[in-house]
Formats: structure tokens, sequence, C-alpha cells
């Protein structure tokens, strides 16, 4: 079984929108993210971008995982191994 999944986007048959709610925010952002993590949509956007995007998008993602997550649900949720 996969590690990995992308089931909301998926699912998911609400408004996707921003600034309309708090509850519309965080399902368009977890849509939006799904949506942007596409393999083939990856293969096509990553060579494209410049050395200071992928610097500040890994910056950007890296300081939301150390701020919102303990070290388990890192280890655990992004990374997918068991931390003790």
């Amino acid at each position: 079984m996969d590690a990995h999944n992308h089931s909301f986007v998926e699912e998911y048959d609400g408004m996707v929108a921003f600034g309309l709610s708090r509850e519309i925010d965080e399902n368009s952002l977890k849509y939006y993210l799904q949506k942007f993590s596409d393999d083939a949509l990856l293969k096509v956007l990553v060579p494209r971008l410049s050395d200071e995007e992928i610097n500040r998008l890994f910056e950007l993602m890296s300081d939301l995982m150390r701020n919102h997550l303990n070290d388990n649900e890192y280890h655990g949720l992004f990374l997918k191994d068991e931390h003790e």
C-alpha cells in the first residue's frame, strides 16, 4: 500500500474559493495543494522554477511544518516513519 494519498481532491465537491469563510479557505487550500502536488504537474513545473523560487517554496513549507507540527507528527505524517 502506498504511504501517501490524495483522496481529498478526488472526493471534495464543495466550493473552491478564498476569502468567503475559514472552512472554505481551508478546504480550498487542501484542494489546491493536492492538485499542485500531482506528479504530471510537478514534472513540468519544477524544472521551470528559478533557484530562488525553489528555495522560497522549500523554506515556506519547512517553516510551516516546524511551526505547526511536533517532532512525532513531522516524522509520522510527513516523513512516514516511526520516530521514538
